[in-house]
C-alpha cells in the first residue's frame, strides 16, 4: 500500500494563508490504514486548523469530508460537502490522489496535507516499512522476493557493494543489507544460481526520465464503449 505522513503543521497553515473557507478531506484507503490520513485524523487535522485560527485571528471555518479514494472519480459522488464551495482543500490522500483531484477540479484549490514516503507493509504494530519502489520492472523473481531497487541504498542489481559491514549497510548503518537477506533467502530456497548470474545494466526508463507513466487495458475501454441495452 502506499505509505504517507502528515506534513508539518505550520507547513499546512502556510498554504491555508489567506483562505477563509477549508474543507479537509480526508482518504479512506492506503493513508487510512496507515493512520495518516482516514476520517478520524481529518478530524484531528481541522481541530488543530481551528485552534491555530482562533489563537492567531486567521477568521477560517473549517469542515471536514472523507471519500473512500481520491484517485477514483467513481467515488467524487460521495462528497458530503462539495469542494467547490471552499477556497481550499486539505487533502489528506497521497500525491496520486492530490493531482488527481488537480486535473478532475481545475478551478479548485487542492492543497496536500501528506508527505507521500513509499510503498510499504504493516511490519508491526505502529510501523510500516518500504517494499516496493514501483520501478515498473519487477525482479523479484530472482532475488527471492526481496526488492534491491527499494531496499538496498543504491539500487543495486548484482550484489552487495564493498561497504556493507557486519551485515548492515554502510549509508545507513541501522539498516540491514538488502543484498546479505537476498543472499541468504536464495540459499534457504536452493535458488543461489541466480545470485551468481550476471544481470545486464538496468533500463531506467520504465523508471524514470521518459514522461509519465501509463496503464492502458484496452479490452477494458471496448467494454465501457459497448452500448447499454
Amino acid at each position: 500500500m502506499i505509505v504517507a505522513e502528515l506534513k508539518p503543521f505550520d507547513e499546512i497553515m502556510a498554504m491555508l494563508a489567506g483562505s477563509r473557507k477549508v474543507l479537509v478531506l480526508g482518504c479512506g484507503s492506503c493513508v487510512t490504514v496507515c493512520l495518516s490520513g482516514g476520517q478520524k485524523q481529518a478530524e484531528e487535522l481541522a481541530s488543530l486548523i481551528r485552534l491555530r485560527s482562533q489563537q492567531t485571528g486567521m477568521d477560517i471555518t473549517v469542515d471536514v469530508d472523507c471519500i473512500t479514494r481520491q484517485c477514483d472519480k467513481e467515488f467524487f459522488d460521495n462528497f458530503k460537502f462539495d469542494p467547490r464551495g471552499y477556497d481550499a482543500v486539505v487533502s489528506l490522500a497521497c500525491g496520486v490522489g492530490v493531482g488527481f483531484m488537480s486535473r478532475e477540479m481545475p478551478d479548485l484549490r487542492i492543497l496536500p496535507g501528506l508527505n507521500t514516503t513509499f510503498y510499504g507493509a504493516n511490519t508491526a504494530p505502529g510501523e510500516w516499512k518500504e517494499f516496493c519502489h514501483g520501478c515498473g520492472d519487477c525482479v523479484l523473481a530472482w532475488t527471492g522476493g526481496i526488492c534491491p531497487i527499494a531496499r538496498c541504498s543504491k539500487s543495486l542489481i548484482n550484489g552487495t557493494c564493498g561497504g556493507t559491514n557486519g551485515g548492515k549497510c554502510e549509508v545507513k548503518p541501522e539498516m540491514d543489507c538488502a543484498w546479505l537477506l537476498i543472499y541468504q533467502r536464495l540459499r534457504e530456497l536452493g535458488k543461489l544460481d541466480e545470485y551468481r548470474k550476471i544481470r545486464p545494466a538496468r533500463d531506467w526508463r520504465k523508471d524514470r526520465g521518459s514522461g509519465v507513466r501509463r496503464l492502458s487495458r484496452q479490452e477494458l475501454s471496448q467494454i465501457d464503449e459497448e452500448p447499454r441495452q
